[in-house]
């Protein structure tokens, strides 16, 4: 099978670099599979778990993003997200307890900037979560 490069980077580090086979990001208006050989575009991604099956595993690696974009082309896609993190490296009661915090804060919130901060963390929490919801149903 033929493969593609995939880059998924956020504003702090590089979070995945490598071959992959297939992809599937959690776009805004459902999911979005690409393989290699996808007609190019641009789009925008909401927050939640991004697939990747490389080639030669058997387990998908599963990166939690909380937005951003994707760009496609035939033989690479780039994904540049606000927030991401490996679905190995999540916490599950880090990302309740953030996501508790962030509810909070946006109650709480005085301005446009405390409101914009408040969202992205409540993203970044969700996005956590529903990648350890999509790992916890792929294992059963």
């Amino acid at each position: 099978m033929s493969t593609m490069h995939v880059e998924v980077v956020s504003a702090e580090a590089q979070i995945y670099s490598g071959e992959a086979e297939f992809l599937v990001a959690p776009g805004e208006m459902g999911e979005l599979g690409v393989y290699p050989r996808h007609v190019p575009l641009l789009t925008r991604i909401k927050p939640g778990p991004l697939r990747i099956r490389v080639p030669g595993q058997a387990e998908e690696v599963i990166v939690a993003v909380s937005g951003g974009l994707m760009e496609v082309q035939p033989d690479a896609i780039t994904v540049l997200a606000d927030v991401a993190v490996r679905g190995d490296e999540i916490d599950e009661a880090r990302a309740e307890a953030a996501k508790k915090a962030a509810e909070a804060a946006l109650e709480k919130a005085t301005d446009d900037r405390e409101t914009a901060a408040a969202r992205q963390a409540l993203k970044t929490a969700i996005a956590e979560l529903k990648a350890l919801d999509y790992l916890r149903r792929r294992v059963h």
